[in-house]
């Protein structure tokens, strides 16, 4: 387990805290597993009917912990960050998302595999694929425009447009806006209220709402991981991860 994952179970609701603040709650290798054993376990435990998944202080996730990720890529089915994104497109318990803050990359990815996603109002949301040489992962280039529509999508992914709270409930990326001070209260409510009602009706459910396009979403997930590992070892990724390291601004006139 990660000391950054911090988890509570009770009332039949697993709580997820990501807790680590000195880098805005970025994810390393070891919180990526620790969040994949946490959905395993909701699925393997009849004793949690539903997670809720939040942040701490002023970020919900700022994506990736560049300087490990960089060590270890996602370069197969054993990487941590393939499998945290497998489990979260195969879990058959619901997940509710209180996104207390910034929500950038993975940290906005994963909303589009979570039941209910409720925001603070100072949440932002963001996805810099493209502006550091990568493309979408976790199966959003599926999901996102099929949330949005593709021209949405398209601008937030092309030009990494970032969306405030209000935006992303208008275009269904959130289901409700709160107060920040409101925002935990309102999401437990939520998910207490599917832990009280039939457990296999609601698993049942939750199968039927994704078999639609389960398929799909697989299949674009393995395309998006195809390219996302080439991408990183070219050119492009190397001038955005070094500038972004170094701490200026990228240079891509010569590409």
């Amino acid at each position: 387990m990660s000391q950054h994952i911090q988890i509570s179970i009770a009332k039949r609701v697993q709580f997820i805290r990501i807790n680590r603040p000195d880098r805005k709650n970025a994810l390393d290798l070891a919180m990526y597993k620790a969040l994949s054993d946490a959905i395993h376990r909701a699925d393997s435990n009849r004793n949690i009917r539903v997670s809720v998944i939040t942040g701490f202080a002023d970020a919900f996730c700022s994506g990736n912990d560049i300087e490990d990720f960089l060590k270890g890529p996602p370069m197969d089915a054993s990487s941590p960050i393939v499998q945290f994104i497998e489990a979260l497109i195969g879990t058959e318990t619901p997940i509710v998302a209180a996104v207390n803050g910034h929500a950038i990359g993975i940290g906005s990815t994963m909303l589009l595999h979570c039941d209910l996603v409720y925001a603070a109002d100072g949440a932002r949301f963001h996805m810099p694929f493209v502006n550091i040489g990568l493309c979408p992962e976790a199966g959003s280039s599926f999901l996102l425009p099929l949330l949005m529509g593709h021209r949405q999508a398209a601008e937030m992914f092309y030009l990494g447009k970032t969306l405030n709270a209000v935006e992303a409930a208008r275009l269904g990326l959130v289901n409700a806006v709160y107060p920040a001070s409101q925002l935990e209260s309102e999401a437990m409510e939520a998910a207490e209220g599917i832990a009280a009602q039939p457990p296999e009706a609601v698993r049942t459910t939750k199968r039927l709402l994704r078999d639609a396009f389960a398929e799909a979403l697989s299949a674009a997930s393995r395309r998006e991981m195809d390219r996302f590992v080439p991408l990183l070892n070219g050119p492009e990724a190397k001038e955005a991860l070094s500038a972004f390291m170094e701490k200026r601004a990228p240079d891509f006139s010569r590409f």
